[in-house]
Formats: C-alpha cells, sequence, structure tokens
C-alpha cells in the first residue's frame, strides 16, 4: 500500500485526489457509495503488478477530492460526473484516446454513462454490481423504486436533503461504514423514519468478516467523519434530474466491449426483474457487446474487496485482451 502515490489534480472546478500505481495501458477504477478509492486497494496492487497503470480517484464529493457544492445534490448528475472523469483523463494520460474503466455500485453506474456519453474514451469496460439501467420514458427511477418498494426503501428515504444524514449521525460514522461493507441481505434494503438501521443493537459488536479489518474501517471512518456522508447521497438525490436530463439518451445502446459480473447475493441482483434483465437478453441487447455476464457465487455487493483474487483475475483476463 505504501507503494501507491497519491495526487491532487485540477479538474472540472475540483481538487480531485488520485491514487494510482504502475506503469503501461491506464486502467481507471470508480467507486461506489459508502466507498473511496481504498475501495480497490486489491486491484490497484494486482493490474499495477501485470504491466498497467491503476488509477483510482475519490469521486466528486467523497473522500480527499474538494470542491464540490456539496449543499446543491442537482451538481451531482452524471453529467457533472462523467465531466469529471473526461477531465482527469484528460490530465493524467493526454496521450491515451481510449481507456480501460473498472466500475463498482454508483461508479459503475457512472460508467455506464461515461460509455454512452463518451465511447470514444473507454477501450473496454469491467462492471460490477450494476448493470446497465435503460432509461423508462414514463417513469423515473425514484417514482419506479417507491412504486416498488415504498417509502421506507432506502433510495426512497436518501431523497430529502439533511434527512438521512440525521438517522446516520443516531448510529454513527464507524458503525455505519461495519453495516454497510458487511450487508449480505438478497432482499430490499429498507430505512425506516426514525428506527435507525432494521434489526441493529447498537450495543451488539460487529463481527468483521476476514475481507474486512478494523484497519480498512477506519481509514473510510476517517474520511466520512471528516466529509459527512451528503456528498454520496447527492448521486441519489440527482436520480430525478439525471432522468429528466438523459431524455435525448432513450434507448440508447452502450456499444463498448463489456464484462458484468455481480455477485449471487448481491441486493441489486434481487431487485425486481434484475435476474430476468440480465440473463434473458435484454442487457445483451442494450449492451451488443456485451462478452460475459458472471455471478459469482455466495458473494454480495463489495465484491471487489471480498473477492479481490477472483476479480482481479476477472479484470485482467478480459482487458487483456484489447
Amino acid at each position: 500500500m505504501e507503494k501507491i502515490q497519491h495526487k491532487m489534480i485540477p479538474v472540472n472546478g475540483l481538487n480531485m485526489h488520485v491514487a494510482e500505481l504502475g506503469q503501461g495501458p491506464l486502467v481507471l477504477f470508480l467507486h461506489g457509495f459508502p466507498e473511496l478509492w481504498y475501495s480497490w486497494r486489491h486491484q490497484i496492487l494486482y493490474l499495477a503488478a501485470h504491466g498497467y497503470r491503476a488509477v483510482a480517484p475519490d469521486l466528486r464529493g467523497y473522500g480527499d477530492t474538494t470542491g464540490a457544492p456539496i449543499n446543491d445534490h442537482t451538481k451531482f448528475t452524471t453529467l457533472h460526473i462523467v465531466g469529471d472523469i473526461v477531465g482527469l483523463l484528460d490530465a493524467v494520460a493526454p496521450n491515451e484516446d481510449k481507456v480501460f474503466v473498472v466500475g463498482h455500485d454508483w461508479g459503475a453506474f457512472i460508467a455506464w454513462y461515461l460509455c454512452l456519453y463518451r465511447p470514444d474514451k473507454v477501450k473496454a469496460l469491467v462492471n460490477l454490481s450494476i448493470p446497465f439501467l435503460p432509461r423508462n420514458p414514463s417513469m423515473n427511477n425514484v417514482d419506479k423504486f417507491r412504486a416498488l418498494y415504498g417509502d421506507d426503501y432506502y433510495i426512497c428515504r436518501f431523497q430529502e436533503p439533511g434527512d438521512i444524514e440525521a438517522e446516520f449521525s443516531q448510529i454513527g460514522v464507524k458503525r455505519l461504514v461495519k453495516k454497510f461493507l458487511t450487508y449480505r441481505t438478497p432482499g430490499p434494503f429498507y430505512f425506516p423514519r426514525g428506527k435507525g438501521w432494521v434489526g441493529d443493537s447498537p450495543n451488539t459488536p460487529i463481527v468483521l468478516p476476514s475481507w474486512l479489518s478494523e484497519e480498512d474501517v477506519d481509514y473510510y471512518a476517517s474520511k466520512f467523519e471528516k466529509n459527512g456522508f451528503t456528498g454520496g447521497v447527492n448521486y441519489y438525490r440527482a436520480f430525478d434530474i439525471n432522468w429528466e436530463l438523459t431524455a435525448p439518451w432513450t434507448g440508447a445502446q452502450v456499444k463498448v466491449p463489456t464484462k458484468f459480473i455481480v455477485g449471487e447475493l448481491d441486493l441489486t441482483y434481487h431487485m425486481t426483474g434484475m435476474k430476468e434483465y440480465i440473463h434473458n437478453g435484454r442487457f445483451q441487447k442494450d449492451v451488443p457487446l456485451l462478452q460475459e455476464a458472471i455471478v459469482i457465487e455466495g458473494a454480495a455487493h463489495f465484491i471487489n474487496q471480498e473477492k479481490p483474487d477472483e476479480i482481479n483475475k476477472h479484470i485482467y483476463d478480459f482487458i487483456q485482451k484489447f
């Protein structure tokens, strides 16, 4: 870990913190919620040791990246985030026309839109957990989730500024990080108003799995204690405006060579209709250059940390084809 270099790069009005290691073709890693560049620590070391230049930023609103208007969620649309990524690539790889991209969770969501908006920038894509979600012209995402799961569904609870942050503060940053990263329930995630984390007793110790150490938790917690969770939650709050702004891309396909990987126990894999979408041909129709859709047995949502050796090999085996 000491070998990883850290830089601050002015990008699209931000000062973006970037972790990087290695020399060779660039592999850009995009993290999700509630995460940081640190989520890719295993992949950075592995890809750097196998002839690639691994680059992992703290995305807008996260970690040591500064300058984002945290109190304005309308500045967290996919257009803003993809703008950050394009600016970052121009700064760190001005001589590379295309790069490899690996995304997880919100990072995967952003990576799909990077491929939609700027396919000229992406050589090949490996996305984890979140498949491409084509735009529904008749209903935005938040209304869809509310219709399916009700007002207590976590994405619905995340919409009102300050609301979920107040509940998070009652739980505490470190405990919240542990609860999120160790979550393994393959079904809808609910966060009922005023009831905290469902089923959690504040006095019960959380036993960490072998793949997550107290040191890992401490690193995440140190950044979220400093910055809070609003930056990350803003991505969810921008769902509706994303839906409005992406009307021109209704029906558009992602035309980048792609490999998709999801954990068998990932809550996203168990969303209504998701398995059918992934495996029954519609995903392939929306992403015609999709080469594989892999389900990792026994793995949950934070798959790049839980199963680093498998994920490392999947990434390497795929990108070395190009």
